[in-house]
């Protein structure tokens, strides 16, 4: 058997040099297709990273996703050559993919076109889980099986295309050499409808079309981001990591009590931060006076200059010392005794970002107006298809993540800008675009027993549609 592999590899290693030089021309067939890929994977990749590339060709992918420590493997020597000269402030190694070359961890690592080309997908995946911590993503795109005709006449036509017998897998063989690798499987993008450069056609295919049943089908690249699986992954024996609790309070008064006394201790500490925003009663005063009853809570309270909730659980989260984040609604519709659920979920890894779902349980009576629970379905639905995740809730209050995702995710917050007033979208589209795992957990919603709602059904509901279309153009029509 290792024959055979050393046969192949010698035969794939000598069709890649002799295409070496052909990767360089700007003004090849496939010199759009690379454009495509690198504009994909700069939407996955923020800059600034750990960026590992296996099989990196003449280094122009892990170039353009601007790592801050960039490291590229590939087998054909003349490949590696172009790399090295081309872009001299990366590493690039002559190695097989099937390799063990280095013990080294990288935020995001990256096979691109490269499982159809290899020996053994499993061997270099199990290799590849050697190389990731907790948090790391690796990100493939392979080619579609039924491009496989396309490609073929392509080739023989001399028009580009020039490839060796391939292995041809569908999204499920590939999630399914995943699994047997020990990586969780986050999302599945089809993408690139039509890989020529024909401005109003390209665009419409590969930013729109592609998106929809059954043109996706279609697609020539298949993407696929996981995670190394949680029950696997490094576990912190000897740290619990501590908690910081946000509540962004406005006319909730007499609710202030209740939070106090009832949010648990979490992790090894909790900190419990309120920000007031512009209440008409006595929300403030309160807070400062109810505080001073519970000298044993780690408690802070600030001031919001801005408007929303969205602007609150910021500026909570900003002065938050804890690892993890929590937002708990001051209005209580959501108990704070449920807390340890969502601390138990991100804390063992099962999930990095944690949605809290009011729509499975039966809810107390008059906890949400029915039109309110139709438009929440109506926009659950939505948002799955935009963010390719299931996201049965967008507006349960309650939402975990760990406060360095948090800190990445403001860092980047420019690609959304300030747009939501809420909160809740803001995390949920940095969290996806960050490939973070989402999972949710299903809480019994209560009724209001102090206050009114701050929420608009029909003026917040149109705001909602406006997020949709939003989302929908900055994620799915990218």
């Amino acid at each position: 058997m290792d024959n055979l592999k050393n046969k192949y590899t010698k035969i794939r290693s000598s069709h890649w040099n002799r295409i070496a030089e052909q990767k360089v021309n700007p003004d090849r067939l496939g010199a759009y297709y690379q454009k495509l890929l690198q504009s994909y994977y700069r939407f996955f990749v923020p800059p600034g990273l750990k960026v590992l590339e296996i099989g990196c060709g003449n280094g122009d992918l892990l170039a353009a996703l601007q790592p801050s420590f960039g490291v590229g493997f590939d087998f054909s020597d003349e490949m590696i050559r172009n790399a090295t000269q081309n872009h001299p402030d990366l590493s690039f190694i002559c190695a097989d993919a099937h390799d063990s070359v280095t013990d080294q961890k990288f935020d995001v690592i990256i096979l691109s076109d490269l499982a159809n080309d290899l020996w053994d997908v499993q061997a270099v995946l199990e290799n590849v889980r050697r190389l990731c911590h907790p948090h790391t993503r690796l990100i493939i795109n392979f080619y579609n099986n039924l491009w496989r005709i396309p490609l073929s006449v392509v080739k023989f036509l001399g028009l580009g295309a020039d490839l060796k017998e391939q292995n041809w897998f569908s999204p499920n063989d590939v999630m399914n050499l995943l699994n047997l690798s020990g990586f969780e499987v986050i999302n599945w993008r089809p993408r690139i409808l039509f890989p020529l450069n024909i401005r109003f056609l390209s665009k419409f295919c590969n930013h729109f079309l592609v998106n929809f049943i059954p043109f996706k089908w279609f697609a020539l690249t298949n993407f696929i981001v996981a995670r190394p699986g949680f029950d696997q992954q490094e576990t912190v024996s000897n740290h619990l990591p501590s908690v910081s609790v946000i509540v962004a309070a406005r006319n909730e008064a007499g609710n202030i009590e209740s939070i106090l006394r009832r949010v648990p201790s979490l992790g090894s500490g909790t900190e419990l931060i309120f920000v007031e925003g512009h209440s008409t009663d006595n929300t403030y005063e309160t807070i400062k006076e109810e505080i001073k009853k519970f000298p044993d809570k780690n408690c802070k309270l600030f001031q919001q200059t801005g408007k929303g909730k969205g602007d609150a659980v910021r500026l909570g989260f900003e002065n938050a010392t804890g690892d993890i984040l929590m937002i708990l609604d001051a209005d209580l519709t959501v108990p704070p005794e449920d807390l340890p659920r969502f601390y138990d979920a991100i804390a063992s890894g099962k999930g990095e970002f944690v949605n809290g779902v009011r729509l499975v349980y039966p809810m107390e009576q008059e906890a949400m107006r029915f039109f309110n629970i139709l438009g929440n379905k109506f926009f659950s639905l939505m948002f799955t298809w935009i963010l390719e995740q299931a996201i049965k809730d967008t507006l349960c209050g309650t939402k975990v993540m760990w406060r360095s995702d948090y800190e990445l995710l403001a860092e980047n917050r420019n690609y959304f800008g300030n747009f939501d007033p809420f909160g809740d979208f803001d995390l949920l589209f940095g969290a996806a675009k960050m490939n973070l795992k989402i999972v949710e957990l299903p809480i019994r919603y209560r009724s209001r027993t102090y206050g009114d709602t701050n929420i608009s059904r029909w003026r917040h509901g149109w705001l909602l549609l406006k997020m949709v279309i939003f989302a929908a153009r900055k994620i799915k029509f990218i």
